[in-house]
């Protein structure tokens, strides 16, 4: 087992470049951080710190075993006040997984409902789908929003409710999007430079059917897994782009932004995935009655 007394040792002394000053910070003795420092290096196996001037520098084992005492009590050192924020019920606290590919724009506005919450602290995780099911299932997450339903597993013990089911805009800048381009819609997109999300979203696959059944041949200048970042490169000039019609009521992310017009029957969806635990969690049951309203 690691001694992390003795990991802290060797913490301060190379946060302090020396063992004077390590033992003056610590007000201890220098022999005895130094003894535990060299107990350290011992079950680690590798030297950590080596002599340099009047002080000591890391060696390539000290500079990685460093990096991890950085996390650790950067990690520890925000433990008495989340400590203490729960055991007063001063923090309200929701964990959202966002599965790869979907709107951020649209769970945004999914997640509004729940901003005002006095002292909330929400955590937004951003990963692979099956990734995020997992750290549902173990109860790190409260929440997650993906473009698909969770899989039929019993092991899982996870529920599916569909959020969203919301029409495809094209939005561009002012300088692209002009009224000769909104009347030959949507065979202006064969002339304009085109944004779209990445293959991990399920919206791409449509929209490249979509492409398929009306004929185009869009000209792809970027493509972005992120919505919001998509939104801010068009906005920039770069191109128009697809987004959901929820996504598009986000209006300090969409300022600057015309409609170019609407992609028939492409629609988005976004599921609400949870575990059983996450079924009576208050701001889970709030995210969920606001789209429930908002339909």
């Amino acid at each position: 087992m690691l001694n992390y007394r003795h990991l802290h040792y060797f913490w301060v002394v190379t946060k302090e470049g020396g063992f004077a000053r390590a033992a003056e910070r610590l007000d201890m003795a220098v022999q005895t951080i130094s003894a535990q420092v060299r107990d350290l290096e011992k079950s680690l196996g590798h030297q950590l710190l080596k002599p340099s001037g009047r002080g000591v520098v890391l060696t390539d084992a000290g500079q990685a075993a460093f990096a991890r005492a950085e996390e650790i009590f950067r990690l520890g050192q925000s433990i008495p006040d989340e400590v203490r924020g729960a055991a007063n019920s001063q923090v309200a606290r929701l964990a959202v997984g966002l599965s790869d590919g979907i709107s951020k724009l649209a769970a945004h506005a999914l997640l509004e409902p729940v901003l005002g919450t006095p002292n909330l602290r929400l955590v937004c995780h951003e990963g692979e789908f099956e990734q995020l099911l997992g750290e549902l299932a173990l109860h790190h997450l409260d929440l997650v929003l993906a473009g698909q339903a969770a899989p039929r597993n019993p092991n899982l013990r996870l529920t599916s409710e569909r959020l969203v089911d919301s029409p495809v805009d094209w939005y561009g800048p002012a300088a692209l999007v002009r009224k000769g381009e909104r009347d030959r819609f949507p065979q202006a997109l064969d002339d304009l430079p085109v944004l779209l999300p990445t293959g991990h979203s399920a919206l791409r696959s449509t929209l490249d059917h979509w492409f398929e059944t009306q004929g185009l041949h869009p000209h792809i200048v970027g493509e972005f897994e992120d919505s919001a970042l998509l939104a801010v490169f068009a906005a920039r000039g770069l191109g128009v782009f697809p987004v959901s019609r929820l996504g598009a009521g986000d209006v300090g992310l969409m300022r600057g932004l015309r409609l170019l017009g609407s992609s028939d029957g492409v629609r988005e969806e976004i599921h609400a995935i949870r575990s059983r635990r996450g079924e009576h969690h208050p701001l889970v049951m709030r995210v969920l009655a606001g789209a429930r309203s908002g339909r």
